[in-house]
């Protein structure tokens, strides 16, 4: 099959969360199988000026934005077994951030936008890139399922391609005011509570699911919960109407990038079998956060963004708890101010317990996830979550709210029965979070089963292969279902 994905980033070019890091990988999996697969991203500032060569492919593509006609240019850049395409004009893409500043969101995002779509969907016809599939991604392409079933709808180019788009979080849903309807040239038909209007506004996310073939998220648990009022986001109902087209996908990681025994970044290797490495990561850990030299007490950790959506909240609050039961804790992140000035007063408090990284540092995230004993997620919701993944593989034990695709990955352990990866809890509350915990603490302290439970954490395969084996089973039902709009 020919394959396009649209996104608005993509690692190793741009990156401001999880999409990303799955275009990256998802795309390479597909292409793996024998299929075309060519990508499109906007051409940020900071593609510019990363080391990859881009090759200008296509000058001067001119597209309608509201009533006049903006031009952009396309650039190419050979990447693995891909194509990756840039739409690239300065004054929408030239800025230090993709999507605003710490202030905000940009204003023109709509323009910005819509610009890129129209961009892409005119580039494939001068290309010659006549695609079986578009698999677009979250808002920032979510109108190009709309441009297919209405601008395009009769442009012989397109007649074949069918579309797929993916939730990756549904909280993010690009609403704009209604002049923005002319703006992206779509009929102001369109703007209705059936189609794009969602509480008086255009939002480019809810075109996506109206009008794609077939729509995925990133977890099973995640497809159920936002058909749901507290997780539709306002959109549970236009998912209910779309329910028997609507797949949940866990995301995955690539085992190779993510390996104790290759890992060169740490300070020992280890694996299922030969476990000593992962007591001399945690002492390195130690070392490194100046926390005091303590084996035997758990390690607990935090790796993430520090916003309410992550359970910053719940930490907060257990931590004096924490400290009192002798654990330790090293957080890496960064986030709001609020949560930064809370968790410096305990590190201050506390010293030889709890180390604090508030900064982004990828080096330091793989010495946590080799070197800690225990990862927290205990998220308000959570899509997929790849952070409890990666430490399975370096056995560093989840401790998740059953939520999303961490109610997906992560299952209860059982000493009795020794079957289970981590350590979960339900409602949103302090207590329980701190309970889960707990238990953790006992297994902890029971040399034997902690052991099976770190052996079966690293057994765990969550792979890219399985995932794009299912992606691939849905490019290929939506080539023969027809979308009624």
């Amino acid at each position: 099959m020919e394959i396009v994905f649209v996104a608005s980033e993509m690692v190793p070019f741009a990156k401001t969360g999880g999409l990303a890091d799955v275009i990256g990988s998802l795309t390479r999996e597909i292409a793996k199988d024998g299929h075309r697969v060519c990508v499109f991203i906007p051409k940020y500032k900071k593609v510019t000026h990363e080391p990859y060569v881009l090759k200008p492919v296509l000058e001067e593509v001119g597209v309608p934005i509201g009533s006049e006609t903006e031009t952009g240019s396309v650039f190419e850049c050979a990447f693995n077994e891909l194509k990756v395409f840039f739409v690239g004009r300065s004054e929408y893409f030239d800025r230090d951030g993709l999507y605003g500043t710490p202030m905000g969101d940009y204003p023109d995002n709509d323009r910005r936008f819509a610009f890129y779509q129209r961009v892409v969907l005119e580039a494939l016809k001068r290309l010659k890139i006549k695609p079986d599939v578009i698999h677009s991604h979250d808002w920032q392409s979510g109108l190009i399922p709309v441009y297919l079933k209405t601008l395009y709808q009769s442009d012989p180019f397109f007649v074949n391609s069918k579309t797929v788009f993916t939730v990756h979080n549904l909280s993010y849903q690009g609403s704009f005011p209604p002049d923005s309807v002319p703006v992206t040239g779509v009929s102001w038909s369109e703007f209705r509570y059936e189609r794009l209007e969602l509480y008086g506004k255009m939002s480019f996310l809810k075109g996506g699911l109206i009008y794609s073939d077939l729509l995925t998220t990133v977890s099973e648990r995640y497809a159920q919960e936002i058909q749901t009022k507290e997780f539709g986001c306002g959109l549970e109902g236009a998912l209910a109407y779309r329910k028997a087209d609507l797949y949940g996908i866990v995301n995955g990681i690539h085992p190779a990038d993510w390996d104790p025994k290759r890992d060169l970044g740490l300070a020992a290797n280890f694996g299922p079998r030969d476990l000593l490495g992962k007591r001399a990561c945690k002492e390195a850990l130690q070392n490194q956060n100046h926390l005091k030299h303590d084996l035997e007490a758990p390690l607990f950790a935090f790796v993430g963004r520090l916003v309410p959506q992550k359970g910053l909240d719940l930490i907060t609050r257990v931590i004096e708890d924490m400290v009192a039961s002798g654990w330790q804790f090293v957080l890496l992140g960064t986030g709001e101010e609020e949560y930064h000035r809370a968790l410096r007063i305990f590190g201050e408090r506390h010293p030889n317990q709890i180390g604090l990284n508030i900064t982004f540092d990828s080096h330091m995230a793989r010495q946590i996830y080799a070197g800690a004993d225990l990862l927290l997620m205990p998220s308000q919701f959570e899509p997929c979550g790849l952070g409890q993944m990666i430490s399975l593989r370096y056995g560093t034990i989840p401790v998740v709210r059953e939520t999303g695709g961490l109610a997906d990955t992560v299952q209860e352990f059982n000493p009795k029965t020794g079957k289970g990866n981590g350590f979960v809890f339900s409602p949103y509350a302090p207590k329980d979070l701190l309970n889960a915990m707990r238990r953790a603490a006992v297994v902890y302290r029971d040399q034997k089963s902690w052991t099976k439970l770190m052996q079966n954490a690293m057994a765990c395969d969550f792979s890219w292969r399985v995932s794009a084996r299912r992606y691939l089973d849905l490019y290929e039902r939506a080539q023969r279902k027809p979308l009624k709009v």
